[in-house]
């Protein structure tokens, strides 16, 4: 029977093409129309004189949306939101910078307009460190909030108590979900009444269960009445709906939601939950057919290598058997130095808590709760085989050489190809062997194997458990969740 195929709304289904080889179309910075002078001098000082593909396409767009000032959108409508994917080092954040900081060049007075959401710290300092350069000279100010400074001191780089009340130091920000969930509800004068510009880059991982919240936090500040003096007012904002002559009468800031990812999802309904308007989809992530229908061999040069004695399994499961998954690996089959990967940080501290409550595993987690003094010491004793498993996210193991990791967990399967290639290459460096294990969540099979294949990796080896083998942990295993819960309370 033929396919059938999720219906996808119009503008998913005919996305705006984004030319995917970046060196030969290359378009001379002066040949994008509409950028302003004091920039063009800016980019030619950094080096850049020409756009990749996706700034050409983007930059134009959201400077168009804006043509009207920041108050309007053209011709006094909303407007749109843009989506793009977009490959990983193919110049998004320019592509959202440079626009920004020109619609933001003629402001008068300083409040928060552009907020840029990213789920690590060290994705919001690369970000912020951009917005740095092109504001250099403008009297725009950015601030980066990601918990690297006290909670006082964030609070400070963002709002002055004046005797009128408070003002914002800000017409920037950019942070990481918690810390700017944080402000939100405990910041005293942090408003975002008058932001335009919403940009969540690496919108998938911002769009999963863990920071929806955030997303949703921050569109309701945003729509928030502040109490205050007229001016304000004046410009209050409605949540979109009909316009009304009452609603028409008073300018609104709009607030314009710019979605930047590598792997955009092209899940409708997980986009419909970001209650996108009129959206447009800029792509440059998209299979080239031929003529006859087949697929061009365009992407094969873009395929991952893995080390050569890498091993690779995966284990399919249902949620509640993980955790005892875990514990079979280390008690029953004798795993050693395990480098066990979640998707989030609350997820590692909740598990390091289960395997420490269990007993008979030397565990510890690595995680950005911890100082750096620690997470070195960490690191060491795992090294000196002192402990068994270590437990960490992404974000802390990012780049970082373990030494003599013999065994990589996959808790959580990764979402991204990248952060699979990323974590599995923990293991087997250096010529050793290694193998890496990834908990797969039967709903997730289907999708887990597909992103392997489109990634030219078939040698992974379904490695079932059967449940018989767990039962004998299951009784010591919900005696260590009570004691878990008495310790979270």
């Amino acid at each position: 029977s033929p396919q059938v195929q999720p219906f996808l709304p119009q503008w998913l289904a005919q996305p705006k093409r984004v030319q995917k080889c970046i060196k030969d179309n290359l378009c001379p910075i002066r040949d994008v129309p509409g950028i302003h002078p004091w920039l063009l001098k800016k980019l030619q000082v950094n080096g850049i004189e020409s756009f990749f593909p996706v700034q050409t396409e983007v930059i134009p767009a959201i400077l168009q949306s804006a043509s009207n000032g920041y108050l309007l959108g053209r011709g006094g409508y909303r407007p749109r939101d843009i989506c793009v994917s977009a490959p990983t080092g193919s110049g998004k954040t320019l592509a959202f910078v440079i626009p920004i900081v020109q619609v933001l060049l003629d402001r008068v007075v300083c409040h928060v307009r552009a907020l840029a959401v990213l789920p690590t710290k060290e994705l919001a300092q690369q970000v912020s460190k951009v917005f740095n350069v092109y504001t250099d000279g403008t009297g725009l100010k950015v601030v980066l909030i990601t918990g690297q400074k006290s909670f006082a001191k964030e609070q400070e780089m963002l709002v002055q108590k004046k005797v009128t009340g408070y003002c914002s130091l800000a017409d920037i920000v950019v942070a990481t979900p918690g810390r700017l969930t944080d402000h939100i509800n405990q910041t005293p004068g942090f408003s975002l009444a008058q932001l335009r510009f919403l940009i969540v880059d690496e919108a998938d991982r911002m769009i999963d269960d863990m920071h929806q919240d955030c997303l949703n936090r921050i569109v309701k500040a945003a729509f928030q009445v502040e109490n205050g003096s007229a001016s304000n007012m004046l410009f209050q904002r409605t949540k979109p709906g009909p316009v009304t002559a009452a609603s028409s009468c008073s300018p609104q800031i709009p607030l314009q939601k710019l979605l930047f990812s590598a792997t955009l999802t092209q899940d409708p309904e997980k986009l419909q939950q970001l209650d996108l308007f009129q959206p447009r989809l800029f792509t440059s992530v998209y299979s080239e057919k031929n003529r006859d229908g087949t697929e061009t061999g365009q992407d094969t040069n873009k395929k991952y290598t893995l080390p050569e004695e890498l091993s690779q399994c995966y284990v399919p499961c249902d949620l509640n058997s993980k955790p005892l998954l875990l514990l079979y690996f280390m008690l029953k089959m004798k795993f050693t130095r395990v480098l066990c990967f979640t998707n989030s940080r609350e997820a590692s501290h909740r598990l390091f808590l289960l395997v420490q409550a269990f007993g008979g595993v030397t565990v510890a987690e690595f995680s950005s709760r911890l100082p750096p003094s620690e997470r070195q010491r960490t690191m060491k004793e795992f090294e000196q085989g002192k402990i068994q498993l270590l437990i960490s996210t992404d974000a802390t193991a990012r780049g970082i050489d373990v030494k003599g990791v013999n065994y990589v967990i996959n808790y959580d399967a990764p979402q991204f190809i990248r952060t699979y290639i990323h974590r599995v290459g923990r293991t087997a460096r250096a010529g050793e062997a290694g193998v890496a294990f990834s908990l797969v969540l039967r709903i997730q099979e289907r999708r887990f194997l597909r992103m392997l294949r489109d990634a030219g990796i078939r040698d992974i080896k379904k490695h079932p458990v059967k449940g018989n083998s767990l039962k004998p942990l299951v009784q010591q295993y919900e005696g260590a969740l009570c004691k878990l819960e008495k310790t979270v309370k």
